[in-house]
């Protein structure tokens, strides 16, 4: 069995387990047409088949490819797609005073308060689209794409999702296009964050999973520039991978000393 055979069926089966613990049997996924989504909605539609629901919510900066590329991966793997436009509401509240982060975060906590929406409708649960490149780097919005009840990628490396789209068959032109959250027009995730993923994650890996030091990767060829900027990403994004602190004043307090598993049988 190959690493992402066996990356998939465990993957398939924890969405089915870790939902099915909430009682509910419905999911429902934000399709930007991206490398990520794309990787979530094929093994959320091979674990609940017609209880996913994908939602497209394009703006006014969103390009067509990306929609097309989503109907695209939409009719390969027969998943049920709505489309919801977040343009409306981002036209009402933006303003030629503001800088294309604040739009780019804006439109996507618009773009996940439609989504949790649906969900109510639905019955369903929201599954999250960020990579651990992502999430280590702080490269996502607080209570926009980062929020989710459950995710299933969260602990794979950008390269590692791009090796898992290949093995699951996602259309090559969602492979092969630069990643990019689509925020606005021109976008692209390695720009913005000024190094290519095949970078990112070897340091990332070497200094997360490896533990290697600062001195230890500039002794053996690493760039001292890049390790610096993606160990003061690290510690300066905690706060976005973790639920709020808070306050402690009596015995037990959430998130310090009240932590019940999911799985908790009353």
């Amino acid at each position: 069995m190959s690493k992402y055979e066996l990356i998939s069926r465990y993957l398939t089966e924890f969405l089915s387990q870790e939902v099915r613990k909430t009682g509910l049997n419905k999911v429902v996924v934000g399709l930007s047409g991206g490398l990520d989504s794309a990787v979530v909605a094929v093994l959320a539609s091979r674990a609940f088949g017609e209880d996913l629901l994908c939602l497209k919510m394009p703006s006014h900066y969103s390009s067509q490819n990306s929609l097309d590329d989503a109907d695209e991966l939409c009719n390969a793997f027969g998943i049920r797609c709505e489309t919801h436009t977040i343009e409306p509401m981002l036209r009402a509240y933006e303003n030629p005073d503001m800088t294309p982060l604040r739009v780019g975060n804006l439109s996507a906590r618009l773009r996940m308060a439609t989504l949790f929406d649906i969900s109510a409708r639905e019955g369903a649960l929201v599954l999250g689209t960020s990579n651990k490149s992502e999430l280590m780097l702080g490269y996502g919005t607080l209570y926009g794409d980062l929020a989710s009840a459950i995710n299933p990628i969260g602990d794979l490396y950008k390269t590692e999702v791009f090796e898992l789209a290949e093995y699951l068959k996602v259309p090559h032109s969602i492979i092969a296009k630069p990643p990019s959250a689509d925020l606005w027009a021109g976008q692209s995730d390695e720009e913005e964050i000024g190094y290519p993923y095949a970078d990112l994650d070897r340091v990332l890996k070497r200094y997360v999973e490896e533990r290697h030091t600062h001195e230890d990767m500039v002794n053996e060829g690493e760039n001292s520039d890049l390790i610096d900027m993606i160990v003061t990403r690290i510690y300066k994004n905690q706060f976005k991978r973790k639920m709020p602190v808070i306050a402690k004043l009596t015995s037990r307090t959430v998130n310090h000393d009240f932590n019940y598993p999911r799985d908790i049988t009353l």
